[in-house]
């Protein structure tokens, strides 16, 4: 992921907490509702009575599942969920063994298991949109968020329907990216982004040069401790449950044009376009046409919805179905994150 150092996308609001409440289930103890009648993202799900949230989630996996199969996204709030340990239950009553975060493109640190911070950017940057880990062919079906303390201002965490995304993109760069396809560039070392240590958590070169192997990833030693790996990926993907058409690469985060002008010159003067920390091209290495990225980070912005996040506040994606970003925010600010369901070695 690669923040934005220029505007702030524009977001959806979800306003005043107007609540539509949708239905009451006496049999699961639980409310499930809208934060507004205008946008179906989140559906929120709350106790009708007290109740412990793993247990609760553990006897509803179906009742989980199919509103993640249908809105993408669920907010579970008012469950009392406080420390890290009830969230890492809850994350496994849900889903069952959580995953390592391997091939990261973003800095994070790991809090306890497998649970991690969220992406540690600069807090008066903006993430965009994205979905974790499309710049590969293995990623998370489900991606949890826990909201340990909210920020004085701003750090929301905005999201969008994947499936509106790709009807939204006009079908000329549709079918663009859908033959040619996303290749990413990436060089790793000191001074370029992270490094490869961090990136596949190893210092051994035959660790990564297996893990490259094994996931399609071509990769050349440069010089003493320089690496640079190159992946030919998906730019949409078929949901395998629903079978509906979502976008799914990060072509705008990666590719250059998606840093402010100022860091972007700089990048340009100090590197060769080979050697830039990350850049993106069409699978054949031709490049990306900068007027399509930039219509594409457009539909994402016009789609982001976003809310204001509360203390204990547990935000289920269907990672695949619905695209996430974060606020630029100020003030203290902790969200953790868990990831669970790996989808691997999709063709190409």
């Amino acid at each position: 992921m690669e923040a934005s150092g220029s505007t702030k996308p524009k977001l959806k609001s979800t306003g005043p907490l107007k609540r539509k409440v949708v239905s009451v289930s006496k049999a699961d103890l639980v409310i499930t509702s809208h934060l507004t009648s205008e946008s179906s993202l989140p559906v929120v799900i709350e106790p009708a009575l007290e109740t412990h949230a793993a247990d609760w989630a553990i006897s509803n996996r179906d009742f989980i599942n199919s509103h993640l199969s249908r809105e993408g996204a669920i907010l579970f709030r008012g469950f009392g969920v406080r420390a890290v340990a009830e969230f890492e239950q809850f994350m496994g009553a849900v889903s069952g063994e959580l995953l390592e975060y391997a091939y990261g493109s973003t800095p994070r640190s790991q809090v306890s298991g497998r649970v991690y911070t969220s992406t540690e950017y600069p807090a008066d940057q903006d993430i965009p949109l994205h979905n974790e880990l499309s710049y590969s062919r293995n990623w998370p079906m489900k991606i949890f968020f826990f909201c340990v303390t909210v920020a004085e201002q701003g750090g929301e965490t905005p999201i969008a329907d994947s499936r509106r995304v790709f009807n939204r993109i006009s079908p000329a760069i549709r079918k663009t990216f859908i033959n040619k396809k996303v290749m990413y560039v990436r060089n790793y070392g000191e001074g370029l982004d992270l490094h490869w240590h961090q990136v596949f958590q190893t210092t051994s070169r035959s660790e990564v040069e297996e893990y490259c192997c094994r996931n399609g990833i071509e990769f050349e030693w440069k010089g003493k401790d320089r690496l640079r790996t190159t992946q030919l990926c998906q730019a949409v993907a078929s949901h395998p449950v629903t079978g509906e058409m979502v976008w799914f690469n990060q072509a705008h985060l990666f590719h250059i044009s998606s840093l402010s002008e100022v860091v972007r010159q700089s990048f340009l003067e100090e590197f060769s376009e080979q050697d830039l920390p990350r850049n993106a091209y069409h699978a054949d290495g031709s490049p990306i046409d900068v007027s399509m990225l930039d219509e594409i980070r457009h539909v994402y912005d016009e789609e982001a919805v976003r809310f204001p996040w509360k203390d204990g506040d547990i935000l289920l994606l269907d990672n695949m179905l619905t695209a996430h970003g974060r606020a630029r925010f100020s003030g203290p600010r902790k969200v953790l994150v868990g990831m669970s369901q790996l989808v691997t070695n999709q063709p190409i």
